[in-house]
């Protein structure tokens, strides 16, 4: 394992800090970049949510990609990383006046909108502006994804999106507002989705909400499908790519777009997971009454997963060749939460080595607090050591 990081040059580090093998996140978007380019007017627009860190929004940007953002802060984000206006979406369920009008004023290429009081709010701020804000209707379409029930966004249950059978109504009534431009259907399911037969099933309700349209003689230009995608967090090794062909070879055979519509995607951890790991420095190794307990300086304050999802992430020992032991690896903070995993098995661990918390990528660093006043951590790209 120690050939996958630059361990001696870690050594003399603070830590705990993200480390990005820019390696995988290239071979990354070089697969999703070969997948799309077998289908015209495809696009994907990368979800910033899943990591902002600037220089790996740098290389996403020179890869081609737009972006999808859930804040104005993302927005903001974007442009700075240099992503054109041109491809940026902006969803969320609870957009604020000022994050609406950084949108308006940067010339975004579309507002997700997800309820009729949004819809009129941004209508009246592009009114203001003498602008025509282009719009896509998220929808709920209802449909469940095997996945953790915190990251499902596509029950009816959830606070996400529109009732489908008030999609009609709302289309034409939007369709009578003079500043904005109803361009799109915009749908997500949820999150960390393995089974490409919950793609099918949104593929097939998408299919039955075109052909609605169809019959109210509504025609749209766009068709966003969101993301979704998950990775393999057991096997970040073997299997440092998601299956992008099975993921774009569902919408294809599955999904009826109408001539000249263009399908847009919003991929977060798909691109960004598994080319991230948290190192994290050895404090204590404490032997328990029935285990051993590895303590580390990184705690859920700088990922958080395991603590809020349950979350697995496979742990490395990235300085030690000792034989292999059952650990606890567990954090500082002051919380019985904060574990990263229990009787995992680790090359022997004394203070002072290196563990890699690998697949940290998406929701990792950019998830990080200040809880209990400590630091958040750095991050670092590959061209850096």
């Amino acid at each position: 394992m120690k050939g996958k990081f630059p361990t001696e040059q870690f050594q003399g580090m603070e830590t705990p800090f993200y480390f990005y093998d820019t390696r995988v996140l290239r071979d990354t978007l070089s697969s999703i970049r070969q997948e799309l380019g077998k289908h015209d007017n495809w696009h994907v627009h990368y979800a910033v949510k899943a990591n902002a860190n600037p220089k790996v929004l740098n290389i996403i940007r020179e890869a081609g990609f737009g972006v999808d953002c859930v804040s104005g802060g993302e927005i903001e984000a974007s442009l700075k990383a240099g992503f054109p206006a041109s491809k940026i979406v902006f969803a969320g369920v609870g957009k604020s006046d000022w994050e609406i009008n950084i949108g308006l004023d940067s010339n975004i290429f579309c507002f997700n909108v997800e309820s009729i009081p949004e819809l009129e709010v941004i209508n009246g701020l592009a009114a203001e502006k003498r602008k025509v804000a282009r719009v896509a209707f998220r929808l709920n379409p209802n449909v469940g994804a095997h996945t953790h029930a915190n990251i499902t966004t596509g029950l009816a249950e959830n606070k996400f999106g529109i009732a489908m059978r008030d999609m009609v109504s709302i289309i034409e009534h939007a369709q009578q507002l003079e500043n904005v431009a109803v361009v799109g259907l915009h749908f997500h399911i949820g999150s960390q989705i393995l089974d490409m037969g919950d793609f099918e099933a949104l593929c097939n309700r998408v299919n039955d909400l075109q052909d609605e349209l169809d019959r109210h003689h509504i025609r749209l230009e766009h068709i966003n499908v969101g993301g979704g995608l998950g990775v393999d967090y057991q096997h970040p090794n073997r299997v440092p790519l998601p299956d992008f062909k099975a993921y774009f070879d569902t919408y294809a055979k599955k999904l009826k777009l109408r001539s000249g519509q263009t399908l847009h995607f919003e991929l977060g951890r798909a691109v960004v997971a598994q080319c991230g790991s948290l190192i994290t420095r050895t404090l204590y190794v404490k032997e328990g009454a029935f285990k051993k307990f590895a303590i580390v300086d990184a705690g859920f304050t700088d990922l958080i997963r395991p603590a809020l999802y349950q979350a697995y992430h496979k742990i490395e020992n990235i300085t030690s060749e000792e034989p292999v032991e059952a650990y606890d690896v567990v954090g500082p903070i002051c919380e019985s939460t904060d574990v990263f995993a229990k009787q995992t098995d680790l090359n022997g661990v004394r203070r002072g080595d290196l563990l890699a918390i690998r697949s940290a990528g998406a929701y990792g660093e950019i998830m990080a607090s200040q809880y209990n006043c400590r630091k958040l951590p750095k991050g670092y790209i590959t061209e850096e050591f």
